[in-house]
Formats: C-alpha cells, sequence, structure tokens
C-alpha cells in the first residue's frame, strides 16, 4: 500500500485553470495572515499593560479575556493552516468570522469609534478580499460597517456617547472602497502569476523541444556573441570543432578556428556574404588536443565546412546573438564524386578503344588534308577540326588517368626549389613579367609529395589563376603557411574574384567546368593526387588584412601537406 503523503487540497473556490502552483500561493498567503493575526494579538496585549486606564473597569477584565483569546486562536489557525492543507475556504471564513467578533468585542469595549480600533477591521477586511470570491467579502464588509453603524447609533440613543454615526457610515464606505480596490487587484496579480505560469511552462516545453533537436540534429549549431565568444552549441557542431566543454571561449582564440573567425568578422562587415566555406584544422592545435583526444585518432586532415551565419531577432532585448550553421560536406563532396566515378569507370574500356582509335585516325587525316589546303577558309576549318580532336583526346586521356593510382615516390622534396623551377616554366610559357607571379613568400620546407604530381597540381592551380588574375605584379601568389614541425600548407591565391558559394559547392567534381573550353576534370585530377600523396587540396576562403593582402580577394587553393615524418623534422 502506498502511505505517501497525499498533495495538499486546493482551494475549491478557485478558478480551474490555476496552475498548482499559483494555487499553492494562496495557502501561503493564508498562512501569512494568520501570521500577522499573532503579531495584532501580542500588540493589543502590550497596549493593554501600557494603557490599562484607557477602559472602564468592567471593560478591562473583557479587553484582557479577549486578548488572550484571540492570541490563542491565532496560533490555533496559523497551525492548522500550516499541518491541516484541507478546506480551505471553510478555514478562511472560519478565521475572518473570528476576528470581526473579536474586533467588534474590543471595539465596543474600548468605546466605540473614540477609541481608534476601528482601523483594525481593515486587517480581516483586506484578507477576506484577497482570498475569497468579491462577493463573500462584501458581505463581510457590510457585517462589519452594519454592527459599526447600530453600535453608534446604540451610544447615541443611550446617550453613551456622541452622535457618530456618520463617521461610522464614512468608515463603512472606505472599508468597501478598500475591499472592492484590494480584490480587483488581488485578481490582476492572481491573473498576471497564472498567465507567467503558463508562459513558464510554454517556454519549458520549447526549450526542451530545442535542446532535442539541437542535440539530435546532424547539422552543427552554434550561438556567437559580438566579439565571436561561444555562448551554445549542439554535439554535432562540438565535434566538428574538435570542442569539449570549451564554450565562453572566443573564436579568434583558438587557432585552429581561425578561418571562422574571420568569415564571422567578415560577415559582420558585410551581412550579404552568409555562406561560405572554410576548412579547418583541430589536430594541428595543441591545446585543443588536449580537451578534446579524440582529435588525436581522425584519419582526414581537414574537416570542410559549409558555414551559415544568421543573425537573431534579439536587438530589441539590447543584446546581439548570432547563429552559425556548420555543415560538413567532405562526406557529400564525396558521395557526389563517387557516383559519378561509378558510372565514369564502366566506360573507362570502351572509351578506350571505341574513340580513342577513331580519334586518333581523324587527327592523322585532318593533319594530311591540312598540308594540301591554301584557302584561310579551308585552313581554319581544318584548324578548328584539330583543336576539338585535342581537346577530346585531352579529355580521354584525362578518364583513362583516373583509373590509374600511381605510386607516388615518397621522399623528401625541397619546395623552394621546386616551386622556382616552376615559376621560371610558367613565366616563360604565358609569357608573363616575372613580377606578376610572386613566390617570396615559399619558406625553403621539406615536404613529402611526388615531385612529378606536384608539378602537374600547381601547373593546374596557376593555370586556372592567370585565367582570372590582373596580370599586375603580385596579382598571383605562392606562399608557405605553417610552424616548423607540423603540416605545412602551401597557398595558391590570385587578385581576381572569389569563387561563388554556388559554384564552390561542386568545385571538385569531375566533370563540373564553368568554362566552355574546360573538361571539369583538373581540379578534380589535382585533388586526386593530393590525396595519393596523403596531402589534401582544398579552396578557403579567408580574409586577410594588412599590407601582405591581396585587394578584392578573399580565397585561394590550399595544399595541406602530410604531417612530416621523424627524420624531417629539426
Amino acid at each position: 500500500m502506498d502511505t505517501a503523503t497525499p498533495p495538499p487540497a486546493l482551494p475549491r473556490h478557485l478558478p480551474p485553470h490555476l496552475s498548482a502552483a499559483a494555487r499553492e500561493t494562496f495557502w501561503r498567503s493564508l498562512q501569512t495572515l494568520n501570521a500577522t493575526r499573532v503579531v495584532i494579538a501580542l500588540v493589543l496585549l502590550v497596549y493593554l499593560s501600557i494603557d490599562s486606564r484607557a477602559l472602564t473597569t468592567s471593560g478591562d477584565f473583557l479587553y484582557a479575556q479577549t486578548c488572550a483569546a484571540y492570541l490563542f486562536l491565532a496560533i490555533v489557525f496559523a497551525l492548522m493552516a500550516a499541518w491541516w492543507r484541507r478546506r480551505f475556504l471553510v478555514q478562511l471564513l472560519s478565521q475572518v468570522a473570528c476576528d470581526l467578533v473579536v474586533i467588534s468585542l474590543l471595539y465596543t469595549a474600548a468605546g466605540g469609534l473614540r477609541s481608534g480600533l476601528a482601523i483594525l477591521y481593515l486587517f480581516p477586511l483586506a484578507g477576506c478580499a484577497i482570498l475569497a470570491p468579491l462577493m463573500l467579502a462584501l458581505f463581510c464588509t457590510a457585517l462589519a460597517s452594519l454592527y459599526m453603524l447600530a453600535e453608534s447609533i446604540w451610544r447615541a440613543l443611550s446617550g453613551a456617547g456622541d452622535m457618530a454615526v456618520l463617521q461610522a457610515g464614512l468608515y463603512g464606505a472606505a472599508f468597501f472602497a478598500a475591499v472592492l480596490l484590494v480584490n480587483r487587484m488581488a485578481a490582476r496579480l492572481i491573473k498576471q502569476e497564472a498567465l507567467a505560469a503558463q508562459r513558464g511552462v510554454e517556454i519549458g516545453v520549447q526549450q526542451a523541444v530545442n535542446r532535442l533537436v539541437m542535440s539530435q540534429a546532424g547539422d552543427g549549431i552554434v550561438v556567437v556573441g559580438p566579439d565571436g565568444e561561444l555562448l551554445a552549441g549542439n554535439p554535432a557542431a562540438r565535434q566538428m570543432l574538435g570542442l569539449a566543454g570549451a564554450l565562453g571561449l572566443r573564436l579568434a582564440a583558438m587557432p585552429s578556428l581561425h578561418p571562422i573567425a574571420q568569415a564571422y568578422a567578415h560577415w559582420r562587415a558585410n551581412p550579404a556574404l552568409h555562406t561560405v566555406y572554410v576548412t579547418i584544422k583541430p589536430y594541428t592545435d595543441p591545446a585543443l588536443q588536449e580537451l578534446a583526444a579524440a582529435w588525436s585518432a581522425r584519419a582526414d586532415l581537414a574537416a570542410h565546412l559549409k558555414v551559415r551565419f544568421a543573425a537573431a531577432d534579439t536587438m530589441e532585448l539590447g543584446t546581439e546573438r548570432n547563429v552559425i550553421f556548420l555543415q560538413d560536406v567532405t562526406a557529400i563532396e564525396n558521395q557526389a564524386q563517387q557516383l559519378k566515378l561509378a558510372s565514369m569507370g564502366r566506360l573507362t574500356a570502351s572509351i578506350a578503344h571505341e574513340v580513342r582509335n577513331p580519334l586518333s585516325a581523324i587527327g592523322h587525316a585532318n593533319s594530311l588534308l591540312a598540308e594540301d589546303l591554301d584557302s584561310p577558309v579551308h585552313a581554319r576549318l581544318v584548324k578548328i577540326i584539330g583543336d576539338n580532336v585535342a581537346r577530346v583526346n585531352r579529355m580521354v586521356e584525362d578518364i583513362l588517368q583516373l583509373s590509374r593510382k600511381a605510386h607516388p615516390h615518397d621522399e623528401p622534396l625541397a619546395l623552394a626549389s621546386l616551386v622556382a623551377e616552376l615559376k621560371a616554366e610558367f613565366d616563360e610559357t604565358q609569357r608573363l613579367d616575372p613580377r606578376v607571379l610572386d613566390i617570396s613568400r615559399v619558406s625553403d620546407v621539406t615536404v613529402r609529395f611526388d615531385p612529378v604530381h606536384l608539378r602537374a597540381v600547381l601547373l593546374n592551380l596557376l593555370g586556372n589563376a592567370i585565367r582570372y588574375a590582373s596580370r599586375q605584379p603580385s596579382s598571383i601568389r605562392l606562399f608557405v603557411v605553417g610552424v616548423q614541425g607540423r603540416s605545412a600548407e602551401l597557398h595558391v591565391q590570385d587578385d581576381g574574384p572569389g569563387i561563388s558559394t554556388e559554384v564552390r559547392a561542386h568545385l571538385f567534381e569531375p566533370f563540373y567546368t564553368t568554362s566552355s573550353k574546360g573538361t571539369g576534370l583538373g581540379l578534380y585530377l589535382a585533388r586526386e593526387l593530393c590525396l595519393n600523396n596523403d596531402a589534401m587540396l582544398d579552396y578557403e576562403y579567408r580574409f586577410d588584412t594588412g599590407p601582405v593582402a591581396v585587394p578584392g580577394s578573399s580565397g585561394r587553393f590550399v595544399i595541406t601537406f602530410a604531417q612530416p615524418s621523424r627524420e624531417d623534422r629539426p
């Protein structure tokens, strides 16, 4: 059998829509009323001991006995309300009735209105106005007012006092006004408390739903302040950013999150750019490795994120809160590539036999035909045929190269010397001013990358850069970023317009191109060559400041080399 103490009964006269917490307030108010009653009884006894001469001899005995009985009943009422929470309205009315009787006896014994005890009627009447329905409160007020009028009329007729009927009537009118005012104010407060309790429940439910959604969401959600302080984040965001209880820090205070901090600052200055792609490398930050040791077990080199910023509507509250939505697009990009490669792999063999051989015959015949043509128009047509044959042949070569997994030479490579040789070759083939391609910030670091593969990757990236750069001095830059002993990064940047977020979403997909002369395989092959050398190629949005910044540039291609081996470290 369950012997648990049942919950206290709720006042029956209260509206049914009030919550249990709101109804509990009535019991606390009744206890306050009881405590006040005890204090008033003690004050009346003290008043008797100080100024007993104000009473007649018979009244003196009545006054003392009445005050003592009133103190005893006040203590009984207080204990009953504390230990027996039943019959709220019955307890309230019995207490108010006792108050009216005792005050009326004291009022009569003290000489009526001239005693000044009429003000004591406000105590029970105000309590009744707060805790009882309005009709009961008015009924009790009418009883008190009629008693005062009757007592004044009796004294006037018996010649025991002055004519005070008008004063008694004014007291009664004041009591009615006070009861009405207190009752209306109490009703409004009760309504506001019920509304606040309802809103509290709704807010609690909404917060519970928000916590559930944020905890189960696959995308990361981070709430930040205007200075980039991390205020809240769901588990997905903590995993993407490599955080483990590191909230309260600023984005700029963590080196691995500098790309997000830069993008956030740029978005606050330019709200139109609300979506960017960044690559973060939490595993390179020693502080974060201590906070989240799981990063040390990551097999991938970086986390590629699609970052979207949104401003919360909190300005009317006098504060600024912004939300950063994070989506790890690495898996999405890999899946898109695998889908395309799955279908492309089935075509590789047929392309090699059914397309390459006829294409060679067409190209050879076109070359023979060009030797016998003298007309400029015919020569132009033959040239168009030759160009398209070369383009299709290049596409076939790229497709065939996809199926070849060449084994790189895993030997140290001096990056500065290879870049210097590549610059000389690139300046000559493109007929560039030597100042256009700036390699002054390529430090002499040693990386592990097949030189043939790295040359192919850089030629592809520089070919794209020269297509959009202004060809002004230092409009194309190659520079190394990294700390000695850690993964070095080679950045390729130009002053041309940055790649839009829409194009960035498909940038490394095979056969995706924005150029009418491209095959859509160059960047994909460049990334595959990097992956084949345990490196990573990505396009990152960086917002540089200072004298070395390229005007108008917000993005660049970044090659993150493999971790240096022990023998490569100093």
